[in-house]
């Protein structure tokens, strides 16, 4: 049976393999790529989380709103003593049923819109980190490349 391979290991393997940089002493950093993976990982296990929970919500809604008309439907079903009793039924069913859709529609709204803020919040969240890790990395890029520059400037001179 095939072993799985850790993620890490393989991308510490993968980024490792790269030529080192133009001075040719330091390997390619690994950090920044596995602080992306982790950042990108969390952002999409937050995301999926906000997706299930309005998942549930809405399926609590739909069988909340199919369990009710189910019961209506059941006073439409019994015999009636006159004719115009099960029109009064129909109209009754119909009416209920209308103030029912907007109840539930408007519960679907809320799942929605919730949806909707915590998914630019988590967002806004990931930018910001995204952009903290970039800086992080430009930085770092130009500090290596700055003392590469003075370690080749000190060689040069000698």
């Amino acid at each position: 049976m095939a072993k799985a391979q850790d993620i890490n290991t393989m991308m510490k393997d993968m980024m490792g393999a790269f030529p080192k940089d133009m001075m040719g002493s330091f390997p390619v950093d690994t950090k920044a790529m596995e602080d992306a993976f982790k950042t990108t990982a969390t952002m999409n296990e937050k995301l999926s989380t906000v997706a299930l929970e309005a998942a549930g919500k809405s399926t609590e809604i739909s069988a909340k709103w199919t369990q009710d008309t189910l019961n209506r439907m059941s006073d439409i079903a019994k015999a009636k003593a006159e004719p115009s009793d099960y029109a009064r039924a129909m109209t009754e069913f119909a009416s209920a049923q209308a103030e029912t859709a907007a109840e539930h529609m408007a519960a679907f709204a809320e799942i929605a819109k919730k949806v909707q803020m915590d998914t630019v919040e988590l967002m806004m969240a990931a930018g910001k980190n995204f952009s903290e890790d970039a800086s992080a990395a430009m930085k770092k890029a130009t500090d290596d490349m700055t003392a590469n520059a003075k370690k080749a400037t000190t060689a040069a001179a000698k």
